[in-house]
């Protein structure tokens, strides 16, 4: 399979890369340090457009394809995370409508979220994460309305979103496939956000446990009007989502390496460039070679992403489990090749270290991709 871009991607990529170092990169430490919600920089994406590329140009957007996508994604985080949160969002709306939703929701919704509304899925459980069948919030129709109850945990934005996917069980008795997908409004009676995590990295993201107590959600903002539909929306999100999460990792590892390849040439020890010694050489080869695999191995999963099917989700795992862990290898060397200063705050290399850690549990953890490959490629 041949990865030659297009000029009009190459371009692409020269104007996200224009975008991060200009715009996104002077931002990112300030956001990192303050924990806060980058509104601001929602807004320099809403204006470049950036956030209408996957969406389908009959409601509103630019229509590119998942690898397209992907190279954004990837020059935006070289500079670290900070435009994630967006990034990721607005693709994961994308997924769960075009998956599940009515064509009155697709038309309600995406255009609301292009217009500059945020969206937030809300799945994990203090004891349901990987294990998505020990759900525990409940729906059940009442009158005109679905009334949830439920504690949920680990929510990206959650206290920022206008728009959020909440998934919750119909019939407890159908297990994973009793499990339904519903549409909640920011100010819904009865949701509320009870705690927001400090996290380690990944600090444009604000991590919340939110909670529903009788909650009433229109019986229309049931997703596409049918009940347990939730799995297949589920699974549709954290397919693209992986392949997002790795391109992400590529950009932030390449940010990480460029920045230590710089400062090793700046850098004298013992009279000369620490980029001449052999042992650093060695160790630049070594990033530089594992990286680019990541980054094929990413670009073949988007490429066939579209096709769905096991190998498509075998490719976005391995995507996912190869990119976010060389990502945190390229780091944490970029930081050792920094030695002292690598450790300061004043260096960038300190916050992607953190934030590629953030990747490693996003959309699935490690341990969780691992399974997933295992369990594929032993039914081939």
């Amino acid at each position: 399979m041949l990865y030659r871009l297009t000029d009009e991607q190459e371009m692409l990529q020269k104007t996200m890369r224009k975008l991060a170092v200009e715009k996104i990169a002077p931002r990112a430490g300030e956001i990192d340090e303050k924990e806060e919600f980058p509104r601001d920089i929602l807004e320099i994406l809403l204006e470049h457009k950036v956030l209408a590329l996957p969406f389908p140009e009959e409601y509103g957007g630019l229509g590119v394809d998942l690898l397209t996508y992907c190279l954004v994604v990837e020059e935006l985080s070289k500079v670290g995370l900070t435009a994630l949160p967006f990034l990721t969002s607005h693709s994961g709306a994308l997924d769960c409508f075009m998956t599940g939703g009515t064509p009155e929701q697709k038309r309600e919704y995406l255009s609301r979220l292009l217009a500059g509304e945020f969206f937030a899925f809300v799945l994990t459980e203090p004891d349901a994460g990987s294990d998505v069948a020990s759900m525990q919030t409940r729906a059940v129709l009442q009158g005109n309305n679905y009334v949830l109850n439920g504690t949920k945990c680990f929510i990206s934005n959650a206290d920022s979103a206008d728009i959020l996917m909440v998934y919750a069980k119909t019939d407890p008795k159908a297990g994973i496939r009793g499990i339904s997908a519903f549409v909640v409004e920011k100010g819904t009676q009865g949701f509320h956000i009870s705690r927001k995590e400090k996290m380690m990295g990944g600090r444009a993201f604000q991590s919340c446990d939110v909670v529903f107590e009788d909650c009433p959600i229109p019986e229309e903002n049931l997703l596409g009007r049918e009940e347990g539909k939730g799995l297949t929306i589920i699974l549709e999100f954290l397919h693209k989502g992986r392949i997002i999460v790795a391109a992400s990792a590529v950009g932030l590892a390449q940010g990480a390496l460029d920045y230590a390849i710089n400062f090793s040439k700046e850098r004298i020890q013992f009279g000369r460039p620490i980029a001449q010694f052999q042992g650093i050489q060695f160790i630049f080869a070594d990033l530089a070679s594992q990286l680019e695999a990541a980054r094929q191995l990413t670009y073949k999963a988007a490429s066939v992403a579209e096709d769905g099917g096991k190998e498509g989700m075998k490719l976005a795992c391995m995507a996912k489990y190869l990119a976010t862990g060389i990502c945190m290898k390229v780091t944490t060397d970029a930081v050792q090749i920094l030695g002292a200063s690598g450790y300061m705050r004043d260096y960038p290399v300190e916050r992607m270290m953190r934030d590629a850690k953030c990747l490693q549990i996003l959309e699935g953890t490690t341990q969780i991709q691992q399974v997933a490959i295992a369990r594929i490629i032993l039914e081939e």
